[in-house]
C-alpha cells in the first residue's frame, strides 16, 4: 500500500519539485493552496501506511517526509512579513544594480583605455565592455542551478565576492589581455542575481502580489546600464578609467556587508533540508522510529552526482524543450541587444552629430532612465490588479498568462521610440527630439521585460532561476553582440534607415508574442514538463 500527504502550495510554489520516485497529482482548490497529494512508492504488499499531515511514514521503509508545519508555518518564506519580503528583495536589486553598472561604466571611457594599451580598432575597444555581458550568458547557466542546490543566499554572496575580486583586478590591469579577461571573469560573478532573483522572488510572493515585486526587482538590470555610463563619463573626465572599476569596487563591497547580515535564504527546499538536519541530529539512533529522514522535495536517490547532473542540466532542457522559453528568450535577447546598442549608440549621436562634449553627451543616458523608470513603475502599480482583475473574471482561476497585457503598448512604443530617434537624429532636429523617442525605447523595453520575467516565473515557479538561466543566455549573448556591429551598421546606412531595420524587426518578432501566448500558452503549458 501507499502512504499520502498533503502539502500546501505556499511550499510547492518555491521549491525544487521532486525526483522521479515521488510523483504528484495536483488538484487546484484556490491560487494559494492548491493540494498536491504525494504517493510514497510501495516497497512490499505487508507494509502498512499512514498519513500523519505534515510528515508521510512507511513501516517497513521507515521513512519520515519533512514539509512544513501547516499552510501559516512562520518559517514559510511566503509567510514571512511583507517588511522581511522587501528587504531581501531590496538587497537583491542592489546586486543587480551594482552588476550592471559595471557591464557600461567603462564605456565612456573607452577612449583612455584604447590610448592606455595601444587600442585602436573600434570593436577591440566596444569588446572591452561588452565582453562582461558575454560572461552575462555563460554564469547563470551554472549559478542558477547551483542556487537550486545550495541555496540562494549562499550562492548570491560567493558569486559577489568573485565579482568583487575580479572587478578590483581590472583597476590594475596592465596590458589589453588582461583587462579583457578580468572584465569577463568579473562577468561571471556579476551574472548571478540575474538568475537568482527571479528564483527569490518565486520564493518569497504568492501570484497575486508577485507582478510588482518582478516589476521593481526588474528594474535593476536595465536601469544599472544607463546609470553607468552617466557617471563614467565624469569620472573619465576628471580621472583616470582605473577609477571606474575601483568606484564600483567600493560601492559593492558595501552592498556585500550588508547582504552578509540582512539577505536570508527563501529557496524552501534548503530550508526543510535544514529542518530535517536538525531532526537527524536531535534524533537517538538506537531508540529512532524512523531509519531515514528526507522532505518532501527528495527522491530516494540523494547522491551528489544524480542532483548535480538534473539541477545543472535543467537549463539546457529547458531551452530544448520548452517553447515558451524559446519564443520569449529571443524576443527578450532581442530587447537587452537593443538596449546595449542604444547605450553604445548614445555617445556616437551627440558627440558626433551634435557636436557636445563628453560630460554632456553623457547626460542624455538619462532620457532612457526616465523611459525605464516611469514605464516601470506605471506597471508596478497596475500589474496584480490587472492579474487579479482578469482572474476574477475568470471565475477566480488564475493562469500565468495574466501577466502579458503590458506587452502590448510595449512592443508598440519600441520600434515607434526607434523610428523617432533614427530619422530626428538624421535630420538634425533640436536634442530633445531624439531623447524623446530614447524615452519612448526604454519605456517599451522595460514593459514587455517585466511581463516576459513575471511570466516565466509564473509558469516554471519550482525552476525560475533555470528558466531565467535558460532565457539569460540568449539575452547576454543580444546585450555582447548588438555593440559589437551597431557601428558598422550605422555607418553603412545612417541613423534613419538602420533604426528603421530595428523597429522592423521589434514588430515582426514583439507584437505577436503576447497574442500567440494569450491564446495558446495554457496550451503550451499543459504539455509542459516544467512549467506549472
Amino acid at each position: 500500500m501507499s502512504a499520502t500527504n498533503t502539502i500546501p502550495a505556499s511550499l510547492t510554489d518555491g521549491g525544487q519539485g521532486l525526483l522521479d520516485s515521488v510523483s504528484p497529482t495536483l488538484t487546484l482548490q484556490d491560487d494559494r493552496a492548491p493540494n498536491i497529494i504525494y504517493h510514497v512508492p510501495e516497497q512490499s504488499h505487508s507494509q502498512k501506511s499512514y498519513s500523519t499531515g505534515n510528515s508521510a511514514t512507511t513501516s517497513g521503509t521507515d521513512v519520515l517526509i519533512v514539509d512544513w508545519d501547516g499552510p501559516d508555518d512562520p518559517h514559510n518564506p511566503k509567510n514571512w512579513s511583507d517588511r522581511r519580503k522587501w528587504a531581501a528583495i531590496i538587497i537583491m536589486s542592489l546586486f543587480t544594480f551594482i552588476s550592471s553598472v559595471s557591464s557600461s561604466m567603462i564605456s565612456p571611457a573607452a577612449g583612455q583605455v584604447g590610448s592606455a594599451f595601444g587600442i585602436n580598432n573600434d570593436v577591440v575597444l566596444a569588446l572591452t565592455a561588452s565582453i562582461f555581458v558575454l560572461a552575462y550568458a555563460i554564469g547563470p547557466l551554472v549559478l542558477g542551478p547551483l542556487s537550486e542546490i545550495y541555496g540562494r543566499s549562499r550562492v548570491m554572496q560567493l558569486a559577489n565576492l568573485w565579482y568583487l575580486a575580479w572587478t578590483i583586478g581590472c583597476g590594475f590591469a596592465q596590458s589589453e589581455s588582461q583587462l579583457l579577461a578580468f572584465r569577463f571573469l568579473a562577468g561571471v560573478g556579476g551574472s548571478s542575481p540575474l538568475s537568482i532573483g527571479g528564483g527569490f522572488v518565486g520564493d518569497c510572493w504568492v501570484p497575486e502580489e508577485r507582478g510588482k515585486a518582478v516589476a521593481i526587482f526588474s528594474l535593476a538590470p536595465l536601469l544599472g546600464p544607463v546609470i553607468g555610463p552617466i557617471t563614467g563619463a565624469w569620472i573619465a573626465q576628471y580621472s583616470t578609467w582605473r577609477w571606474v572599476f575601483w568606484s564600483t569596487s567600493i560601492v559593492d563591497a558595501a552592498i556585500h556587508i550588508v547582504g552578509v547580515f540582512s539577505l536570508q535564504e527563501t529557496y524552501a527546499p534548503v530550508l526543510l533540508e535544514r529542518k530535517a538536519e536538525q531532526m537527524r541530529r536531535s534524533m537517538d539512533a538506537e531508540k529512532a522510529p524512523h531509519r531515514e529522514i528526507r522532505t518532501v522535495f527528495e527522491g530516494q536517490d540523494r547522491s551528489w552526482r544524480t542532483f548535480m547532473a538534473q539541477s545543472l542540466g535543467r537549463p539546457f532542457a529547458l531551452f530544448a524543450h520548452e517553447p515558451i522559453v524559446q519564443l520569449l528568450g529571443v524576443y527578450m535577447a532581442y530587447l537587452y541587444g537593443l538596449l546595449y546598442l542604444f547605450l553604445a549608440t548614445i555617445p556616437s549621436i551627440f558627440e558626433g552629430v551634435y557636436q557636445q562634449s563628453v560630460g554632456i553627451a553623457g547626460l542624455h543616458y538619462i532620457a532612457l532612465g526616465v523611459g525605464l523608470t516611469a514605464a516601470c513603475q506605471i506597471n508596478a502599480s497596475t500589474m496584480d490588479k490587472i492579474y487579479v482583475y482578469f482572474k476574477t473574471k475568470n471565475g477566480r482561476v488564475a493562469k500565468p498568462e495574466f501577466r502579458l497585457p503590458a506587452m502590448v503598448p510595449g512592443s508598440l512604443l519600441l520600434p515607434i521610440g526607434c523610428l523617432i530617434v533614427g530619422w530626428t537624429t538624421e535630420a538634425q532636429t533640436h536634442w530633445i527630439v531624439p531623447d524623446i523617442g530614447i524615452a519612448l525605447v526604454g519605456a517599451g523595453i522595460i514593459l514587455s521585460f517585466q511581463c516576459i520575467q513575471t511570466y516565466i516565473v509564473d509558469c516554471f515557479t519550482l525552476h525560475a532561476a533555470s528558466a531565467l538561466a535558460a532565457v539569460s543566455f540568449l539575452r547576454s549573448l543580444a546585450g555582447f553582440g548588438f555593440p559589437l556591429f551597431a557601428p558598422t551598421m550605422y555607418n553603412a546606412l545612417g541613423f534613419g534607415k538602420g533604426d528603421t531595420i530595428l523597429a522592423v524587426v521589434a514588430i515582426v518578432i514583439g507584437c505577436p508574442a503576447p497574442w500567440i501566448l494569450w491564446y495558446y500558452g495554457e496550451q503550451v503549458r499543459n504539455g509542459s514538463r516544467y512549467a506549472r
